[in-house]
C-alpha cells in the first residue's frame, strides 16, 4: 500500500522510515514525501491511481493541509483517496475544518506511531477484502 506523506519539515522522512522498516522491508507499506502541498499535487496528477493513502500535515506554508484537502476532494472524486490530516495544534477548530473538508481521520503531534500502524494496517486489510 502506498501512502503520500505531505509535511513542509524534511525530518519526517527519515522518522517514517525508521518506524515502518519493518512493513516497508516486508512489502507491506510503502511511502512517498512531498514537502508542500504544491509537490503533493504534483505527485499526485502522475501517481494518484497508486496512492492508498494521504497523511498531510495542517500547518504549511504556501499551501496549508486544509487547502490541500479540498483541492484533493475537487480533483479526485472517483475513488476518493483517504486523507488523514495531522498537526501540532490540536484545537477544535483545526478538526471542525479538516473533518468539514472531508478528511477520514485527525491526528496529532508527536505522531502516536504506534496507533498510526494500527489505523494504516487495518485500512489496508479492509482495502483488500
Amino acid at each position: 500500500m502506498k501512502i503520500l506523506v505531505v509535511d513542509d519539515e524534511a525530518d519526517v522522512q527519515p522518522l517514517f522510515m525508521q518506524r515502518f522498516r519493518k512493513e516497508i522491508k516486508e512489502g507491506e507499506l510503502a511511502f512517498e514525501f512531498a514537502l508542500s502541498g504544491f509537490a503533493a499535487l504534483e505527485y499526485l496528477a502522475k501517481e494518484h491511481s497508486q496512492v492508498s493513502l494521504i497523511l498531510s500535515d495542517i500547518n504549511m506554508p504556501g499551501m496549508t493541509g486544509i487547502e490541500l484537502l479540498s483541492r484533493i476532494r475537487h480533483t479526485y472524486e472517483k475513488p476518493p483517496p483517504v486523507v488523514m490530516m495531522i498537526t501540532a495544534y490540536a484545537d477544535e477548530e483545526n478538526r471542525h475544518n479538516a473533518m468539514e473538508g472531508g478528511a477520514n481521520d485527525f491526528l496529532t503531534k508527536p505522531v502516536d506511531f504506534t496507533g498510526l500502524k494500527e489505523k494504516l494496517l487495518a485500512f489496508k486489510t479492509t482495502k483488500a477484502n
